[in-house]
């Protein structure tokens, strides 16, 4: 398990404000523990390891900035990504299905998709991949960003306040946080078919030389 606070009080408030950027900026960023980072880093401040004013704000803005890199890479890039029949995230009905949940659902998309770890790595990109112009995207991006980055690291840092010897409790809460965050994500892929396809298709492929 990702070692969060023997991180946090390494890395600081340029540290946790990376991840967070890194999450969104980078394909490869669904991994990182966003929501758990933020709250964990909110906790500390409350116990007077980071300063709550500066945590918040730079994480909002690595928030908007890394979604914002993520939205011109699917800009310029995205054709050229999305491309791979077999790929489980990267391939073309991705586009098409996240196009329609775009248009269900519209520009909340953005808003909706920072609280569901994987998916807000690549809702970005793929909204740059549509039609979505960049100034709804930013003013969404904005608005989620505040409410993601705001909302659970105050979280922590108000319940770290709040409880005394909050830092017993701090493993069950964070293991909770990651298994409410990602319960969306498992739960839509379990229901869809094509992504239970995909998904056994690339499990085979990874098994298959373990079987020869």
């Amino acid at each position: 398990m990702f070692e969060l606070i023997p991180f946090i009080k390494a890395a600081g408030i340029l540290g946790v404000a990376g991840i967070v950027f890194a999450e969104s900026a980078l394909l490869i960023g669904f991994f990182l523990p966003g929501d758990s980072l933020l709250f964990t880093a909110g906790l500390l401040a409350s116990q007077g390891y980071l300063n709550i004013t500066l945590l918040v704000v730079s994480s909002f803005v690595a928030a908007v900035v890394g979604d914002s890199v993520g939205y011109s890479i699917g800009k310029k890039a995205g054709p050229a990504i999305f491309k791979n029949e077999d790929s489980f995230w990267f391939n073309p009905a991705q586009i098409a299905r996240a196009n329609l949940f775009f248009e269900k659902h519209g520009a909340k998309t953005i808003i909706l998709a920072r609280f569901l770890p994987i998916v807000r790595t690549f809702v970005p990109v793929i909204a740059g991949v549509g039609t979505m112009r960049y100034r709804t995207f930013l003013l969404y991006n904005v608005l989620g960003g505040f409410l993601w980055t705001f909302g659970i690291t105050l979280g922590g840092f108000f319940l770290g306040k709040a409880v005394p010897n909050i830092d017993h409790y701090l493993l069950p809460i964070i293991v909770l946080i990651i298994f409410l965050s990602i319960l969306p994500t498992v739960i839509h892929v379990a229901r869809d078919p094509e992504q239970r396809a995909q998904l056994k298709k690339i499990l085979s492929k990874i098994t298959q030389p373990s079987q020869k």
